[in-house]
Parts: C-alpha cells; sequence; structure tokens
C-alpha cells in the first residue's frame, strides 16, 4: 500500500481542492486586495500605529492666512454669505474691486523656517502632523500641475511648502506626516458647473480633484489622508472608493496610510477607515469604531485669525483635559494651529503645545499605546479618567483636580490585599491606600506643596493588579 502522500488519488484530486478553496474565498481574500465597494474598504484593519499614536497637530495655512480675519473660511463668509463684518472688513481695508486672488502674492511666507516647524511640532509629544495640502480656496500648498497660477510655487512663496515640511518632519523628527485635501472647491467653475448639473457631471473630479490626490501620495506619501469638504456631493461623483482601492492595494503608503471618513456626502462617520463624525467631535463615551476628535486651540477659528482675544484660546488644562477624555473613550486628539501668512507659528500656539510636550514628558505612558478601560470615567469622583496597559496590568487614573482633602476616592477599581500597588507618575514614594470593597478604594495623595508637585495641569495614579 502506497504512502498516503504518494497516493495516485491524492495526486490528482489535490489540485481541484485547492481550486475549490480559491474559489470560495471572497475575491478581496483570494487577492489581498480591497475592492472599490465600501463593504470591501471598510474591511481593511487599521494600521496599529494609529490606535498607539493617540495624539497628533493639525495645520491649516494658506491664502486664508492673508487676510487672518473671522475665520478660513473668509471667501465664503465674503463673497457667498455676504456677512456684515467681513464685508465692513473689505472695505475699510481694501480698494474697491480687490478681489481673493489678490490675497495670493501676499501669502510670503518669507519667515517660514520647515526645520524650526518641525522642532516645535516634535517638542509637543505628538506622534503624527497633519498639514492642508489645499483648503476649499483651491490654493494648494505644492506646485501642483492640476492648479495652474494657484498655487504656492508659482504665486506668493514660491516655494514647494509641502515638500519642505515633509522632508524637515522625517529628517528631524519620528513624527508620522499626513495630508489634509479638499475634495471640492468654492468658486471653481468646473464645480459649479456640476453642482448645476446636480452631479450628473463629472468634470471636476476627473480633471482636477483626483488627479491631485493621485499626486500627493505619489509625491509625498502621506501616512494619513484627511479629506474634508465633499461639496454635498456623493461618494459616487468624487469616485471616493475607487481612489482609496488604489490607496490600499496599489500606492506607495498602501500599508501604512490611515485615511478618515469624508469622501463624501453620507460617508461621515459611517465609512472609512478611522471616524470624526463631526468637527470638534467629544463623545465622552466609548465607541465600537476607531475615532479622531479634531479640535482648536482657537475657539473659533482653524486658520490664524488677527483678531483673537486671548480668552478664544483654549487654555493647556483645558487641552490636556480633552486629550484624557479623548483617549479614555478610545478617540485620538488632533489639536489644530494656524500660523500667520509670512509663515510663523504664534507664540500663544508655540506655547500650548511646548506645554503639552512637558506634560507628556511624564504623563506619556498614561496615552501611548493604552486601550480603553471598562470604565471610561470614575463613578464617585469627577474629572478622573482612566486609560489601561492590559499586558502589564497597569490602570491608569488620571485627575484633572487635586484633591484639597489629600485623599482621592475612586469608585471603579477594586484593590487586591497584597497585590495592588499605587504611585504616582513622578513621584517616587509608592502610595498608601484603602480598600472600600466592591465601591473601590481611596488613594492618598502625597502632602507636598503646590509647587512641590512633579508637575501641573493634571495628575496620573498608576495602579497595579487592580480589578
Amino acid at each position: 500500500m502506497a504512502e498516503p502522500d504518494g497516493s495516485p488519488l491524492l495526486r490528482r484530486e489535490f489540485p481541484r481542492f485547492l481550486l475549490l478553496i480559491f474559489l470560495l474565498l471572497p475575491s478581496r481574500a483570494r487577492a489581498g486586495r480591497y475592492d472599490p465597494t465600501w463593504e470591501s474598504l471598510d474591511s481593511r484593519p487599521l494600521p496599529t500605529w494609529f490606535d498607539e499614536a493617540k495624539f497628533g497637530i493639525f495645520i491649516h495655512w494658506g491664502v486664508f492666512s492673508v487676510p487672518s480675519f473671522g475665520s478660513e473660511w473668509f471667501w465664503w463668509y465674503w463673497q457667498a454669505e455676504k456677512k456684515e463684518p467681513y464685508v465692513t472688513f473689505m472695505k475699510k481695508n481694501y480698494q474697491p474691486g480687490f478681489t481673493y486672488e489678490d490675497f495670493a502674492p501676499m501669502f510670503t511666507a518669507e519667515f517660514f523656517d520647515a526645520n524650526q516647524w518641525a522642532d516645535i511640532l516634535s517638542a509637543s509629544g505628538a506622534k503624527y502632523v497633519v498639514l492642508t495640502s489645499k483648503h476649499h480656496e483651491g490654493f494648494t500648498l505644492w506646485g501642483s500641475k492640476y492648479s495652474w497660477a494657484w498655487n504656492s510655487v508659482d504665486v506668493g512663496p514660491k516655494r514647494d511648502l509641502v515638500e519642505e515640511l515633509a522632508t524637515s518632519i522625517r529628517k528631524r523628527t519620528s513624527l508620522r506626516f499626513g495630508l489634509y485635501h479638499s475634495l471640492f472647491e468654492w468658486f471653481n467653475p468646473l464645480f459649479r458647473d456640476d453642482c448645476a448639473s446636480k452631479f450628473k457631471k463629472q468634470q471636476f473630479p476627473n480633471v482636477k480633484t483626483l488627479p491631485e490626490l493621485y499626486e500627493i501620495v505619489n509625491r509625498y506619501q502621506p501616512e494619513i489622508l484627511w479629506s474634508d469638504g465633499d461639496g454635498n456631493a456623493p461618494d459616487t461623483y468624487w469616485n471616493s472608493t475607487a481612489f482609496l482601492a488604489w490607496l490600499y492595494n496599489e500606492s506607495p503608503v498602501q500599508k501604512t496610510v490611515v485615511t478618515n471618513d469624508r469622501w463624501g456626502a453620507g460617508t461621515i462617520c459611517k465609512h472609512g477607515g478611522f471616524f470624526t463624525c463631526a468637527d470638534r467631535y467629544s463623545p465622552k463615551h466609548l465607541l465600537s469604531h476607531k475615532w479622531e476628535d479634531c479640535m482648536t486651540i482657537d475657539k473659533k477659528s482653524w486658520g490664524y485669525r488677527r483678531d483673537a482675544q486671548l480668552s478664544d484660546y483654549l487654555t493647556i488644562e483645558e487641552l490636556i483635559q480633552q486629550l484624557v477624555e479623548t483617549v479614555a473613550c478610545g478617540g485620538n486628539l488632533l489639536v489644530n494651529i494656524g500660523p500667520t501668512h509670512d509663515g510663523r507659528i504664534p507664540i500663544v500656539f508655540e506655547e500650548r503645545l511646548k506645554q503639552m510636550g512637558t506634560w507628556l514628558a511624564l504623563n506619556g505612558e498614561a496615552i501611548f499605546n493604552t486601550t480603553p478601560w471598562r470604565a471610561q470615567n470614575d463613578s464617585i469622583t469627577s474629572g478622573v479618567w482612566y486609560t489601561f496597559k492590559p499586558k502589564e496590568n497597569i490602570l491608569y487614573a488620571i485627575f484633572l483636580k487635586w484633591p484639597s482633602s489629600g485623599t482621592l476616592s475612586l469608585g471603579e477599581p477594586k484593590a487586591v490585599l497584597g497585590k495592588t500597588k499605587v504611585k504616582l507618575i513622578g513621584y517616587e514614594e509608592s502610595l498608601p491606600w484603602i480598600s472600600m470593597g466592591e465601591k473601590g478604594m481611596m488613594v492618598a495623595a502625597p502632602l507636598l506643596p503646590f509647587n512641590k508637585y512633579p508637575y501641573q495641569w493634571a495628575w496620573t495614579l498608576q495602579l497595579t493588579n487592580v480589578q
């Protein structure tokens, strides 16, 4: 009797058996590729680096940085909605007949130093950065061959700003580099014509949007592609699924790139790599899908505003609170800054970023590479948020207010006698604690004068072996 692996029957039938298995597999699994359908694209696992990163910096920079009044939506409020403050601002400060295009030569970026920017961004403790390669005004920060005479190489700085920043980020930091790109453009005649046809025509995406997207991916290889601005047009108009299939299957960043959910009307908070759901999205509870809160240090604008007041900027305490709440609920925080038309990061933004970096230098272990715990915040003491490292069995309790009583009551973690240890990050000695059984535990804070606290703004307990 022949050995099993030498059986003539087995040799004859084995290729058919393999073929049957191959045919039964979904097309994506057979080829290791993604089809241009949301069902297939949404099945792609999000690259793990993004969830581990937790914190990124958003940069809104463009021609809107020249008037630097009101908002980066300056053109829309001035020309489309004709809001009184914007109309009055233009009448008061510019000659009759002045157009939005006339701002472009004033977008000079003469003080833009990509190395300096990279150092400031790195000092924040962030793990990734996203630059507006093109906002809704259509002006590209690179010399796009699809945006003739309306880009930073032809007009204004006469420099490829995307290339300069990407190069400095990659040479000087460990930050991942990403690009924001607006699908639509406010005053592009092709888009307006398509819009008038109720998007039956697809001139604009075919000759402008899609070529630009392929161009920036191939040229700059961003690891975050942050889409925005669908102009109320569906994803079928933008051919989004076909582009994303190429991005995931064939692009130079196919293995590491992450994308958001803004790929056409109806896709937000429904399709894409990670969900943004809305600007300044902060659900304050755990979501089943990875999400990101994109928000601004300036409460009223994403672009730089000369008319901003000090009270318009978030304090460092508010920023850290938002970071902690977001990470505890499974999200990433993308904090926006707005540089000036001449290429400076305003001091108030630089200060906030460096303060974030100072806090994260000690407390980063409670933020990066963590997962949400079974409870996101405490049931007894408000302002206490939890993160977790399951492999090490370490729970972090981040509290936003130092307990004036000297004792912090925690209702969620259950201490285990003889096993549980509690430390305050930045303080050498272990902290005493008392078990309250099923009601939690009480931790004694160190008796220190305020100027002797290990750091400011928020504090972190490291709890080992709790339930």
